[in-house]
């Protein structure tokens, strides 16, 4: 069986050469490409992924049958309910589960999820996340600063950081506001990289204290939505243009924008993108759809018209940066409410959802949401999976993490936890995983 190897440094370097060049493939060239690899994708998942070789049977399609993307749509779409309940079975027989590594969502839908990926496939994650970065002028030896959950601050290796190579400088999300502006006034970085709820709120500290510590090239947000206002508000903050990505841990980069911003790249020479109706039929561009991807590059554990969640809108611009890579609109499904505390910090609710992926019993839980009914009151709702553990224990170790976490004495807000079957979804037909019911803005 194949296993996951340490980095092969020329192997990285060559996914981002070729990443660099493909994005000015012309269309003709690029939809050649992704019929080869889809081709490749289908006939490795039916050969070797339980799941799919199972699945495909029940829909009497074998490799033959499929020739590309104009047969995508045969295929039925599969959530990430689905990709859990399977999880053993979507692994392919060639890898040795023991042997890869595994990447968990931060479960801000409310489901985490594992993925597992070869060392192959890693390194090439790294490439196409650096391509965007490049693409909007980052230099190898810029100083990059990452406001991130400290499950990201291993991912830089030793070698990276002994020649200064695309080096992440990580800050963590769950420090004190002031701790973090007065760490990006020492190392002033030239990238600014976050999720944008935290560089929102970093923005608004800094414009009440009347000075720029530190003045950026350019800004990535990413993560969550972000409304037009707040973009024009941290660019005007921070005197530098904000680039917004959007990314999955299942995927990696799906779309980024370059500096034209005239909509977001799609990474159509690493992922086939669809966006689809309720009856799954591709909508028109400039209609809704909600996101579908296909991976080309992951086969250890397979990706096929996985829906990520979200809601997207698909474009026919063509941008004048002369990449060929098409075009999407705004991301909807991720804008959560801010979360006020007694103390006057502004929370963003991925500090919520990243503390809870860090607890100790995190494989467990099934499903969950963080209520906030008032300022000194939180409720924490839990669907766990089949498990022994005592519940008691469960609550008392899982608030004390959140305490630990998020720094929330006792005399500042208690939390309650339920434990619950089934969550019902929003009247929008969504599931938000963190609500704030405070009438309150920032």
């Amino acid at each position: 069986m194949k296993s996951a190897s340490m980095t092969n440094y020329l192997r990285a370097y060559f996914y981002l050469r070729s990443l660099m060049r493909s994005a000015y493939w012309s269309n003709k060239k690029l939809e050649s490409y992704q019929n080869k690899k889809l081709k490749e994708i289908f006939s490795y998942a039916y050969r070797n992924v339980p799941f799919y070789h199972r699945k495909f049977r029940q829909l009497g399609i074998t490799p033959c049958d499929f020739r590309g993307k104009a047969d995508l749509n045969k295929l039925p779409i599969i959530t990430k309910d689905e990709v859990k309940r399977n999880l053993s079975e979507m692994i392919s027989r060639e890898y040795n589960r023991k042997n890869l590594r595994s990447v968990s969502t931060s479960g801000s839908s409310g489901k985490p999820l594992s993925i597992y990926l070869s060392g192959a496939e890693n390194e090439f994650r790294k490439a196409k996340h650096l391509r965007a970065n490049i693409s909007c002028g980052q230099k190898f030896y810029h100083r990059w600063v990452t406001i991130t959950s400290p499950h990201h601050f291993g991912e830089a290796t030793k070698l990276q950081k002994l020649l200064g190579v695309y080096v992440p400088i990580p800050i963590s999300v769950f420090s004190d506001i002031s701790f973090q502006i007065e760490t990006l006034k020492k190392i002033k970085p030239h990238v600014l990289d976050g999720y944008s709820s935290t560089l929102l709120l970093l923005a608004k500290e800094i414009a009440r204290r009347g000075s720029k510590p530190f003045n950026p090239l350019f800004i990535i947000g990413g993560a969550e939505l972000i409304d037009e206002a707040s973009r024009s508000f941290i660019e005007e903050v921070f005197e530098a243009p904000l680039y917004d990505q959007y990314a999955c841990v299942e995927l990696e980069r799906i779309a980024w924008q370059c500096p034209e911003r005239v909509g977001y790249h799609i990474d159509s020479d690493t992922i086939i993108v669809q966006f689809v109706d309720k009856n799954g039929e591709e909508v028109c561009p400039g209609e809704k759809g909600e996101v579908v991807c296909t991976s080309l590059f992951n086969f250890a554990m397979p990706l096929i018209r996985y829906a990520v969640g979200d809601v997207g809108t698909p474009s026919d611009d063509e941008c004048p940066c002369g990449r060929s890579l098409p075009l999407m609109k705004v991301v909807e499904g991720r804008s959560d409410s801010l979360l006020f505390l007694s103390d006057g910090r502004v929370l963003s609710p991925r500090v919520f959802t990243i503390a809870v992926s860090m607890f100790k019993f995190y494989k467990i839980i099934d499903q969950y949401r963080i209520v906030q009914r008032r300022k000194d009151f939180f409720e924490v709702f839990v669907k766990m999976k089949c498990s022994d553990l005592n519940k008691d224990l469960f609550e008392r170790e899982l608030v004390d993490h959140l305490r630990r976490t998020i720094h929330i004495p006792v005399d500042l807000a208690c939390f309650r936890v339920n434990f619950v079957e089934e969550f019902p979804l929003d009247k929008s037909g969504k599931f938000t995983i963190v609500v704030s019911e405070l009438q309150k803005s920032v």
